[in-house]
């Protein structure tokens, strides 16, 4: 702990400093989101998501070196492609006749499709990799105000429809019977994931985004009982993960949105294991 407040407040590692930031900052929606994913059962939707970013990104990344767009930043695109591919995701799910299974996996490899090829069409080399693995080392100011922004509706989003957002999640059928406006709240749902999703590419980029979301709600769910409880604990989970991480990769000189991920499921394994040893001694119902 000593070592990592001494980095912090050095100059030259300034750019640490900022992946800290976001990392404490982000984790709050990151557990949130979480919680909601993994209650609902939609992991998959998330993957979906995720690899469908990667177009927004080529398209952002092509724009700016073919046409100049120097304001249309790769994030945007990023927020925009999500947003859209959440949209696509529920149209799939209540409008159109076409399985939903399938529609997810077209999103999917689309998605990854057309990023590349708009990296390949870009004037110059890009390399992918920071966008596939993630590097939160190299956040920039910039890039840091735009994250906590992100945050910051996520957060506001997912506070203020908390009932409407847990109903669609436990019991859609019984929402839909209390008049809760069920094809809103899923769709909402939908687009805090793409939110997150964007979020999380920063750190520990697209192809690992699922298990970051995931794993810490999972974790946190060992030990809970209500959903809010949930979306506190994963958030500290979350944290906890995330530091862990970013110390570890950079005392080993590790990439560090693998290195995070292997905290994560280190996490994630732990839990399973206290839960399992305290449910074995735990004394029986008679």
């Amino acid at each position: 702990m000593a070592e990592l407040r001494a980095i912090l407040v050095d100059s030259e590692f300034v750019f640490v400093r900022y992946a800290f930031i976001m990392g404490v900052c982000a984790s709050v929606a990151f557990g949130m989101v979480g919680s909601l994913v993994v209650a609902r059962r939609v992991t998959y939707v998330a993957g979906a998501v995720s690899h469908a970013v990667l177009a927004g990104i080529g398209a952002a990344v092509f724009a700016q070196r073919s046409y100049g767009w120097l304001w249309f930043d790769p994030l945007f695109g990023a927020v925009l492609a999500a947003c859209v591919a959440a949209l696509l995701l529920g149209l799939a799910r209540f409008a159109a006749t076409e399985r939903e299974d399938s529609v997810i996996g077209a999103i999917w490899s689309v998605g990854v499709a057309v990023g590349l090829l708009f990296f390949a069409a870009a004037p110059g080399y890009t390399d992918p990799m920071s966008y596939l693995f993630g590097n939160i080392l190299l956040i920039g100011v910039r890039d840091l105000w735009l994250v906590l922004a992100l945050d910051a509706v996520i957060i506001a989003l997912t506070v203020l429809f908390y009932p409407q957002l847990k109903a669609v999640c436990f019991d859609e059928d019984f929402a839909r019977l209390r008049g809760v406006p069920v094809r809103m709240a899923y769709t909402l749902l939908l687009l805090l994931i793409a939110l997150t999703v964007v979020l999380l590419i920063s750190i520990v980029g697209m192809v690992l985004v699922v298990a970051l979301m995931t794993l810490p709600a999972a974790a946190a769910g060992r030990f809970t009982r209500s959903l809010w409880q949930m979306m506190a604990l994963a958030s500290v989970f979350c944290l906890v993960f995330v530091t862990g991480g970013l110390v570890l990769s950079f005392r080993a000189d590790l990439p560090t949105g693998p290195t995070i991920i292997l905290v994560a499921g280190a996490g994630y394994a732990l839990a399973l294991s206290v839960r399992s040893v305290a449910r074995i001694f735990a004394p029986q119902a008679q």
